[in-house]
């Protein structure tokens, strides 16, 4: 027979919120008044948790609060439980919000692959509304609202699940009126008569990059250091559109633009790229159903590659976390939402 586990020992919980709060303000009448009570009272509350405790939280010091060892200890842990209380709380609360799903995705991404998409999730799904949030920040789940995910790495997310969504592959792409003129793009060694466009958020040696991309199509003699650089994906694919040069772009940013005649990819070859797209939930929460809606409907559109060029699914054992390899310093992740 299976024994229930221990009933918890906590000392009172309100003793608790006094002494947090008296810590971090280092003064009970500003603790009152966050906690809407009398200085009295959480003086009495700390008294009382210095008694279960039995050890001294605070000393007082020519009219100055200073805590002492132990309370520099206790505060830390306190705060932390504390601040996962709040965000709990908060989740629940937002939950109730019928329908409404959080989503945090790279700006690059959102602009210039989900939004055309879009569409076709509220066709399928008009009682789910999507807040989408679009930024370079990783997402910190455990403190922050968002239900899900889209980043842009090696895929390795430790305490996330993780559902591997795509693979791109790099190659260059102009304007179409870059085939013609004085000096059209035939062959990959016409670039030395135009501009290079450069992506700096994926300029690594993890993902090619122009000087990769020249070597492996076997052209010398161009320098790669030339042409201007830009901050965000989608800027390098906007400036390609506007003729301002030549551009090496992921598969999944210029699809649409190639499929709308915006964009030409003059000649290959096309590179792997080295990181994924997956599509990133807390475990406690991926089964709920706004979750599983979304997951499912974005993982059959990259999948079916409509609306754009066929972009190469993964293999679903790869969703294994055996096989998932670690991910790039966090200084990289500029761009994984």
């Amino acid at each position: 027979m299976i024994q229930p586990p221990p009933a918890r020992r906590l000392p009172p919980l309100n003793a608790l919120r006094a002494f947090e709060a008296a810590a971090r303000h280092l003064s009970f009448t500003k603790a009152a008044d966050e906690l809407h009570v009398t200085q009295a009272a959480i003086s009495h509350q700390v008294k009382a948790l210095e008694e279960v405790l039995g050890m001294p939280l605070f000393r007082r010091l020519n009219r100055r609060l200073v805590l002492t060892d132990s309370g520099q200890r206790y505060l830390p842990p306190l705060r932390e439980a504390f601040d996962m209380l709040q965000v709990a709380t908060d989740r629940l609360r937002a939950d109730e919000q019928a329908g409404a799903l959080r989503l945090s995705v790279i700006p690059s991404f959102a602009a210039k692959w989900l939004l055309p998409r879009l569409p076709r999730f509220r066709q399928r799904h008009p009682e789910i509304d999507v807040l989408l949030s679009a930024t370079e920040k990783l997402t910190d789940f455990a403190r922050e609202q968002v239900d899900l995910g889209i980043r842009y790495g090696r895929g390795h997310y430790p305490g996330l699940r993780v559902d591997l969504l795509m693979r791109d592959e790099i190659f260059p792409v102009c304007s179409p009126k870059l085939l013609e003129g004085p000096h059209p793009l035939r062959a990959p060694a016409d670039l030395k008569h135009h501009t290079l466009l450069h992506d700096q958020v994926y300029a690594t040696e993890d993902d090619p990059d122009w000087r990769l991309w020249l070597r492996t199509a076997g052209i010398t003699g161009i320098d790669t250091n030339r042409g201007p650089g830009f901050s965000h994906t989608n800027m390098v694919a906007e400036a390609a559109i506007a003729g301002q040069g030549v551009a090496l772009c992921r598969s999944s940013i210029v699809s649409d633009d190639i499929e709308a005649g915006r964009l030409v990819q003059p000649f290959g070859p096309r590179l792997p790229s080295s990181f994924v797209y997956t599509v990133v939930s807390l475990p406690e929460s991926a089964d709920l159903p706004k979750v599983r809606d979304f997951r499912e409907w974005i993982m059959e559109e990259a999948a079916s590659g409509r609306a754009g060029l066929p972009l190469r699914p993964l293999p679903s054992s790869e969703n294994s976390a055996e096989e998932r390899p670690e991910e790039r310093p966090e200084e990289m992740q500029k761009e994984h939402g």
